[in-house]
């Protein structure tokens, strides 16, 4: 009897409370989601760093009983080989993250290969509009810095859609913020947006 999956709700402890869902993130959710259904008790998750994929990952394996293997295009091939094969035996799920799919990772174990092309892959997207409004204030609290939400509504239409641009974005307020001893602001953020050629309207009001 196929074991029920069990809903994510976001979130329910400290490690989940820093995965923000949003569409950008969905489609790996709702596989993750159903686990029981998955032909292959295997899958591969792609994403941009600090995309969450880690976080995602640990809660998934915890919740389902499975295993994670992070940055698995560089773990031991023989490892891994061991870990899909025990997955399938006891139908107890194998996450696997990674910065690409699994063609690209140059495994040389041809057994390893095979299972791995079986293997469903997901993905995490760069962030959406959603998720930019929600990350921005989150990683500038992170660092301390009070948020107006007028600075968040100014810097999330202007801000470059990748999570590592974002995270520049807010090490340069920060960096500004201290070296001011300015409070955030919009001022400040089209400062600093200008700086960092971001927002080709950044000099708007």
């Amino acid at each position: 009897m196929a074991q029920a999956a069990l809903p994510f709700d976001w979130p329910a402890d400290e490690d989940d409370a820093a995965f923000l869902p949003s569409p950008a993130n969905r489609a790996a959710r709702d596989h993750l989601a159903r686990w029981a259904d998955w032909p292959v008790m295997a899958t591969v998750l792609t994403g941009p760093r600090r995309s969450g994929r880690s976080l995602l990952g640990r809660a998934f394996a915890r919740r389902a009983g499975g295993v994670l293997i992070d940055e698995a295009e560089r773990a031991d091939e023989e490892a891994l080989f061991h870990a899909w094969n025990r997955a399938q035996q006891v139908r107890r799920p194998l996450l696997l993250v990674a910065d690409a799919p699994a063609p690209s990772w140059g495994v040389r174990l041809p057994d390893l290969r095979s299972r791995l092309l079986a293997t469903p892959h997901v993905a995490i997207e760069e962030p959406d509009d959603l998720l930019v409004h929600e990350l921005l204030p989150k990683l500038l609290n992170q660092r301390g810095l009070l948020v107006p939400p007028e600075v968040v509504t100014f810097l999330a239409p202007r801000a470059e859609r990748s999570y590592l641009a974002l995270g520049r974005l807010v090490e340069a307020l920060d960096r500004a913020a201290l070296a001011g001893r300015r409070r955030l602001s919009v001022p400040l953020a089209r400062e600093v947006l200008a700086g960092l050629g971001e927002g080709a309207d950044a000099a708007r009001p």
